[in-house]
């Protein structure tokens, strides 16, 4: 016999679909051979136990139930289908009728994100205590603008924005109370931490996951696909020849006409020419990243975060450093050191060496980066200012060897 859990997830699986057009449910569109909710419910059933009711939309109520006997395994006896209502917000007050006594706790989760990893849904219900609700977050990376219509107005300040994702969780009376005072006042709220949050309760943060991101377009659907093919395709590896240090070299090179400030080395330059690029053009951190990706085996820049990967246009150095050092931790390597060298008239950088190196180095999870700057006399595109050369070396060990 399972214990009845003090938590119950509300998997939200009833919307349209209408901007994905793959002429079904968006939940029930297909990743590859399961379908967005099975991912999402694979997810569900991997994190710690907890009630799970599944918000089907009408007339699905039976591939929900499929999906989520598929899923649930020995814990089949914590799941039930229920029937969402016309609008996001009365499908989860669904949700909320079918909770046992028991439950204390409630994460409400979408379907759509399903690639969210069960330790974020782990780490949500940890969070979650009787007074506040919580919400895993990213950081904007993106450069923001406030419009009036065609024109740009102003920047917006990314340090005080946060992308939300799901689960979001809540005590239980708290948010029955919510959704009872919005259904009295006939107001819908984007997301459950809205709705929590306008009846005069704290919300927090923690951190979430770039896998958490909401499948809403059919590029989405393609980004989903692509993760789930690097997990789910074996790739035969060649017997180890070598068990000690591994070195790899990095090039990178950008040419000045980016939007906005300078960024290099991990750190703004305000009121210097920024480079132009797919994210935010700081050759430095590109060179790191094809050095470390080299140095390990793991193909390159292009790979892991070309262009076919929009989740990194605008990106800064700490997200791509950061990725990185996760890649090679799955593949059994950790950062020895980084050497990185710089050719180019500006900026002038020796004032701010220590500080670009604490930035790339903490990214990194504390390995030593070394960052040097260099010109050319006047030679080449460097020595004519139209841009900035680099080249990195990085020294890895496999499985953890130092």
């Amino acid at each position: 016999m399972l214990p009845v859990p003090d938590t119950a997830i509300i998997v939200v699986a009833a919307g349209s679909g209408t901007r994905l057009d793959a002429g079904a449910p968006k939940a029930f569109v297909g990743i590859d051979t399961h379908s967005i909710l099975r991912h999402a419910l694979d997810g569900v059933f991997a994190a710690a136990p907890a009630q799970v009711i599944v918000v089907a939309p009408g007339g699905f109520e039976g591939d929900a139930e499929t999906e989520l006997l598929a899923a649930a395994g020995d814990r089949v006896d914590l799941g039930r289908v229920v029937t969402g209502g016309a609008t996001r917000q009365e499908s989860v007050a669904a949700g909320l009728e079918a909770l046992w006594g028991d439950v204390t706790r409630v994460l409400v989760h979408d379907a759509a994100r399903a690639l969210t990893p069960p330790e974020i849904i782990d780490a949500v219900a940890a969070a979650t205590d009787g007074e506040s609700g919580v919400i895993p977050t990213l950081p904007v990376v993106d450069t923001l603008k406030r419009v009036d219509g065609d024109a740009v107005i102003a920047p917006v300040d990314r340090s005080e924005l946060a992308a939300a994702q799901t689960p979001q969780g809540f005590p239980r009376a708290l948010l029955e109370a919510a959704y009872a005072a919005a259904a009295a006042s006939g107001i819908e709220y984007t997301d459950d931490a809205a709705l929590f949050a306008a009846a005069g309760h704290l919300v927090r943060q923690i951190a979430g996951s770039p896998r958490g991101f909401k499948i809403t377009t059919a590029a989405d659907l393609e980004r989903a696909r692509h993760l789930l093919a690097d997990v789910q395709t074996p790739v035969a590896a060649p017997a180890p020849m070598w068990t000690g240090p591994r070195v790899g070299l990095g090039t990178d090179v950008h040419a000045f006409g980016g939007d906005g400030n300078l960024w290099l080395a991990g750190i703004e330059w305000p009121g210097e020419r920024a480079l132009s690029g797919h994210s935010d053009g700081d050759a430095v951190a590109h060179a790191m990243v094809d050095a470390l990706l080299g140095a390990a085996g793991l193909g390159d820049i292009g790979e892991h975060f070309g262009t076919a990967h929009p989740e990194y246009a605008g990106a800064h150095a700490e997200v791509f450093l950061a990725r990185t050092r996760e890649l090679l931790a799955e593949a059994g390597y950790a950062i020895g050191n980084v050497s990185v060298q710089f050719q180019g008239n500006r900026p002038r950088f020796s004032g701010r060496r220590a500080e670009a190196e604490r930035v790339l180095s903490a990214a990194l999870g504390g390995a030593p980066v070394s960052v040097t700057a260099t010109t050319t006399d006047g030679l080449g595109f460097p020595g004519r200012g139209e841009g900035i050369a680099v080249t990195a070396v990085a020294m890895v060990h496999p499985n953890g060897r130092r």
